[in-house]
This record gives C-alpha cells, sequence and structure tokens, in this order.
C-alpha cells in the first residue's frame, strides 16, 4: 500500500514537472513579473521609512533605559504603597466614627462598601496625591543616596538633569490619571457619596430655594417664590421680558415643573398661568391651565448645596460658569476655583517632585528622617497655601485662576532653588 501510494505522488510529481517543461516562456515572464514588483515593492517601503523616521521620536519608550525602569519602578511602587497605606488607616478612623450612624440609620452593607466607600477612596487618594508624590520620591531617593546607588549613577556620567528623566515620566502618569479622576470620574462618585450622606448620615442638604430671581435669558428675568429641589417644582412663578428696558411679557403661573424625562433640557409645565402682553398702550391677556413652556434655567440654577462644585465634570464645570456669567450672576467664583485647581493640582506633582528629589539626592549622614520632616512640611505649607488661595478668591474677590495658581507659581521658584543646588 505504502509502495502505491509513492508511485501514486512520483506520478503527480511527473505530470507537474511535465506540465511545466511546456512552457518555459510564460513561467519565465511570471517570475519576472514577481521579481520587478518586489524590487518596487522593496523601494516603496525604504523611501516611506525615509520619510516617516521622524516616528520613531515619539516613541516614548525610545528614551527609556533600563535605568530609568528601575527608577519607575520605585517610584511607583512606593506611592501606590504609601497611597495604600494612608487611606487603609483612613478607612479604619472613618469606620470608627460613623459605625454608630451606620447602625442608627440602618445602612446597607452593599451600600456602605460601594456606595460611600468606593467613592471615599478615589476622592481622598487623588486629594493627597502630590502629597504622597513628594514623600515618596523623597523616600526612595534617599534610600538610593543612602546606598551610593546616585553617585554610581553620577560617577558613570549622567548628570542630574538626565537623572530627572524617568521622575518627569512618572509624574506625566501620575498627574494624567489624576486629572481624569477629578474631573471625569470623581464627580458621579460625589453625587452618589453625598447621596448616601443624606440617607445613612443625617447629613443635612439644601433642597429647596426661597425668592430666587435670574436672568434666563437676555432681557428675560425669572423669579419663584419658594421651589422644592425633590419634586422639582416652583410656586409663585413669575417671567418678565424686556426690550429697550421696557416690560414687553409678563407671565405669571400658580406652579412651574421640571421635565425630567423630556428630551431635551429646559422643558418647564406651567399650571394656572396668566400672559400679559404690552402692545404700546393696549394689552393682550391669555391663560390657561397647563403650559408647556422653554425656559433656559434647570434645578440646578435655582438651588445651591455646600460641595455641588465638585459633583460636576469637569466640561459641565464650564458650561455653568459660562452660563452664569451670560447671566450676570456672581455666584460663580467657587466654580472657577474649583474648575481651575483640576488643572492646577495636577501639575503640582511635577513642582514637587522636582523639589524633593533635589533635596534627597545627595548622600548625608543621619538618614532620611530630615528629608522626610522637610518634605511634610513644604507639602503641609502647599496645601496650606492652596486653602488660603481659594479663600481669597471666594471672599475677598482675588481672581480664580490666579488663586488656583498661585501656589504653583510659589512652588516653582521653590523648586528652581532647589535643582541649583542639586549634585552634579
Amino acid at each position: 500500500m505504502k509502495s502505491y501510494n509513492k508511485i501514486r505522488k512520483h506520478r503527480h510529481y511527473f505530470k507537474v514537472m511535465r506540465w511545466l517543461s511546456r512552457h518555459p516562456a510564460w513561467l519565465h515572464r511570471f517570475f519576472r513579473w514577481i521579481e520587478v514588483h518586489t524590487r518596487l515593492l522593496q523601494r516603496c517601503a525604504k523611501w516611506t521609512a525615509k520619510r516617516l523616521s521622524f516616528l520613531r521620536y515619539l516613541n516614548p519608550f525610545r528614551y527609556i533605559k533600563r535605568i530609568d525602569r528601575y527608577i519607575i519602578g520605585k517610584f511607583i511602587s512606593t506611592y501606590v504603597l504609601s497611597i495604600a497605606l494612608i487611606i487603609s488607616i483612613s478607612i479604619v478612623f472613618d469606620i470608627n466614627e460613623n459605625l454608630a450612624k451606620f447602625t442608627q440609620y440602618h445602612a446597607p452593607l452593599r451600600a456602605i462598601v460601594f456606595d460611600y466607600y468606593a467613592n471615599f477612596i478615589p476622592y481622598y487618594a487623588n486629594l493627597f496625591s502630590a502629597l504622597f508624590v513628594f514623600i515618596s520620591v523623597i523616600f526612595f531617593t534617599s534610600k538610593m543616596a543612602g546606598n551610593s546607588e546616585i553617585i554610581a549613577m553620577m560617577a558613570t556620567g549622567i548628570s542630574f538633569r538626565r537623572l530627572l528623566r524617568p521622575y518627569m515620566f512618572t509624574c506625566v502618569l501620575i498627574s494624567g490619571l489624576s486629572y481624569y479622576l477629578s474631573a471625569y470620574v470623581i464627580p458621579h462618585g460625589s453625587v452618589i457619596k453625598q447621596n448616601f450622606e443624606t440617607l445613612y448620615k443625617n447629613k443635612k442638604k439644601n433642597t429647596s430655594a426661597e425668592n430666587v430671581q435670574l436672568q434666563v435669558a437676555p432681557g428675560v428675568i425669572a423669579y419663584i417664590q419658594h421651589y422644592d429641589n425633590n419634586a422639582k417644582r416652583g410656586y409663585g412663578f413669575c417671567l418678565d421680558k424686556f426690550e429697550d428696558k421696557k416690560l414687553v411679557s409678563h407671565l405669571t403661573a400658580m406652579e412651574a415643573q421640571y421635565d425630567t424625562i423630556a428630551d431635551a433640557k429646559y422643558h418647564w409645565k406651567l399650571s394656572n398661568w396668566k400672559l400679559r402682553q404690552l402692545r404700546g398702550l393696549r394689552e393682550q391677556i391669555t391663560s390657561g391651565t397647563q403650559k408647556d413652556s422653554l425656559i433656559q434655567m434647570e434645578p440646578t440654577d435655582l438651588v445651591y448645596s455646600k460641595g455641588q462644585q465638585e459633583t460636576f465634570t469637569s466640561p459641565e464645570l464650564k458650561e455653568y460658569i459660562s452660563k452664569q456669567i451670560n447671566r450676570g450672576s456672581g455666584n460663580v467664583v467657587q466654580y472657577e476655583v474649583e474648575y481651575h485647581n483640576r488643572i492646577a493640582s495636577s501639575f503640582a506633582s511635577f513642582i514637587l517632585t522636582i523639589i524633593g528629589a533635589s533635596l534627597s539626592a545627595r548622600k548625608r549622614k543621619g538618614g532620611m528622617g530630615l528629608y522626610l520632616g522637610i518634605g511634610l512640611a513644604l507639602s503641609a505649607a502647599y496645601i496650606l497655601f492652596q486653602t488660603v488661595s481659594a479663600t481669597l478668591a471666594i471672599n475677598a474677590g482675588f481672581p480664580a485662576m490666579l488663586a488656583a495658581w498661585m501656589p504653583n507659581i510659589v512652588f516653582v521658584l521653590v523648586a528652581l532653588f532647589c535643582y541649583t543646588k542639586a549634585p552634579n
């Protein structure tokens, strides 16, 4: 059987070879065509590679060597460990403080874990991120200096500027993550956390407003005598429209209900309404029981609760600020401070990292205790400066953007001074 299969294969090979031998010119042209086009493709590939050679400079991993990976690993591991340690301690203290309230208001375990502490952890971890970056840099850099690792690196010709490259690369990762959390993730978690505190910690939340007056559009003034945010309903509603500083229409309603299920925003349902239109000396009056109206105001424009700016994402915060400024409202300073502070806080990691690395890169007697003390003092000063500048912006009319960036501006000067004193 095997011999028969061999004979059969040889017979197929023989037939193929005989067919190929009868078409030598066609085969020659075919293989010639393949050869020509292969050379052409090779030339195109070389030309493309030459024209796009600049792209290799955009690859960040091109600049990361083995020594960089070593420092980045130490930086990230120390940072994560310090964050996990302090957050664990904070959770223990918070449970000890609020356990009686959780028991009193019968808070379910699932809500405690997933609604409260699942949003508690990223909020406080991001709040003190710059502080832990500073402490982490001082901790592992001092340890490297104590083990003469930094001396060995500089003995090979590595400058202090080159040594900062892995530090800055890690700061890019941490700052990007910090801004993403503060701008998009934490605001949604803050809403869930505040609702939990209202239900199970008896933390009162402002849910009503009295005598609210605001400009909803150019020349259009709205007034609500009493507004209930739980029901999304206002009582004693009035809407006045002015043209050339003259009243042209006056709309009143007993109730104004915000439509929460509408496809678009600004939909209100007016009950027992009356519209007076003034046309010169003539007056036209119309009334009805129900009316669907489009009024450019939302429940968030009527009721302000403490910490409300923390529940807006950055795009929502920017839109809200622009809308309130166009309306002529002056109660937007805390929103502006929050918006600029999210950006400024993400850049604090770079400044504090340069200060920490410059202070702890030199090998000295006494260990790292002195550097940790200096690091804690500078971090406390930074947080205090940040709080004071925000308070000045809210209560003393200080520009919000300058108030948010003032701590960074001052500490940039400190970082430059420390950098000039760093070992080289």
